[in-house]
C-alpha cells in the first residue's frame, strides 16, 4: 500500500459474503466503507472493522442501491469521510426461484434492479470520484456462472447476470483511458450461504429429491468437488483489485471450481 490508505467500497457489505469482503479488505489494509440496505448491518459489520482495525477505518452506510439519489448520497458519504476511492466492490444480488409460465413481473423486476441497475448506478458515481482524482481504480461485480450459462427456473437471476457481463465489459471500454479497470466475478454455487440455504426447498422439489440432499447433487457437479468458499471469491477479489492485474480488464473471471471454463 501506498502512504495514503486506499478505500474500498462494499455494496451490499451488510452481511454473508459482502461482510467477508468488507472484513478482508479491512485486513488488507483498506479503509472501508459498508454499504447495504439494512443500515444496522451496515454499522454493524463497520464497527466490528473499527474495533479490530483501529477507529476511522470504516464507515457504515445505508443505501438503496436501485435508486439514484441513494447511490447519490452514497458516493457523497464516502467523499466527505475519506475523500477519496480506490475500489467499487458491488455485491448486492438477490435471487427467486420459478419456472417461467409462474415467474411473476414483479420478481423478475426485483432481480434485474438489484442484480444490474444498482451496479449500473453504483459503477455511474463512483467511477466519477476516481476520475476526478484520477486515480486509476478498480470496479469488480460479485457475479455468478449463472451470468454465463442459463439457471433452471432462475431466469430473472439469469438474465440480469448475463447483462452483468455486457455492463461490465461496456464499463471497461469507457474507463479504460482512464486507467480504470473493470471486472466480473463469476461464482460458483455458495453452498453455505444463505441465499443457496434459502433455495434448497425449490430446488428440492424442482430435483424430486429431499432437501438434505440438494446439496451433494450441486457438489457433483463440480470437477473440483466442493462448493465455492467465501475465501475463494475474497483471494480472487484481491488479486484483481491489485497493481498485479493493472494490464488485465473487461474479464468475468470463473471462481467454479472448474463448473464453468470459458
Amino acid at each position: 500500500m501506498n502512504d495514503v490508505k486506499k478505500v474500498a467500497v462494499v455494496v451490499g457489505g451488510g452481511q454473508t459474503l459482502g461482510a467477508f469482503l468488507s472484513e478482508g479488505l479491512a485486513e488488507a489494509g483498506y479503509r472501508v466503507v459498508v454499504a447495504d440496505l439494512n443500515g444496522e448491518n451496515a454499522n454493524n459489520v463497520a464497527d466490528t472493522i473499527n474495533c479490530k482495525y483501529g477507529n476511522d477505518n470504516a464507515l457504515g452506510v445505508q443505501v438503496d442501491a436501485t435508486n439514484e439519489t441513494s447511490v447519490e448520497a452514497l458516493a457523497k458519504a464516502t467523499d466527505d469521510k475519506f475523500g477519496r476511492v480506490d475500489l467499487l466492490v458491488y455485491s448486492a444480488g438477490t435471487a427467486k426461484a420459478s419456472p417461467i409460465w409462474d415467474f411473476e413481473l414483479k420478481d423478475f423486476n426485483v432481480s434485474v434492479n438489484v442484480n444490474l441497475v444498482g451496479y449500473f448506478l453504483s459503477a455511474k458515481h463512483f467511477s466519477r470520484l476516481m476520475i476526478r482524482d484520477g486515480i486509476k481504480g478498480r470496479i469488480i461485480q460479485i457475479n455468478s456462472k449463472s451470468g454465463k450459462v442459463g439457471s433452471k427456473y432462475n431466469s430473472g437471476y439469469s438474465a440480469a447476470k448475463f447483462g452483468g457481463v455486457g455492463l461490465t465489459q461496456s464499463l471497461a471500454l469507457d474507463l479504460a483511458d482512464k486507467g480504470i479497470t473493470v471486472h466480473s466475478l463469476m461464482l460458483g454455487n455458495l453452498l453455505k450461504s444463505p441465499m443457496f440455504q434459502s433455495l434448497i426447498p425449490q430446488y428440492a422439489a424442482k430435483l424430486g429429491i429431499p432437501e438434505n440432499e440438494v446439496e451433494q447433487v450441486y457438489i457433483d457437479k463440480v470437477p473440483l468437488k466442493r462448493g465455492c468458499d467465501y475465501q475463494d471469491v475474497l483471494n480472487v477479489l484481491k488479486f484483481y483489485a491489485s497493481e498485479d492485474a493493472s494490464y488485465c480488464t473487461g474479464q468475468s473471471i470463473n471462481i467454479t471450481g472448474g463448473q464453468v471454463m470459458f
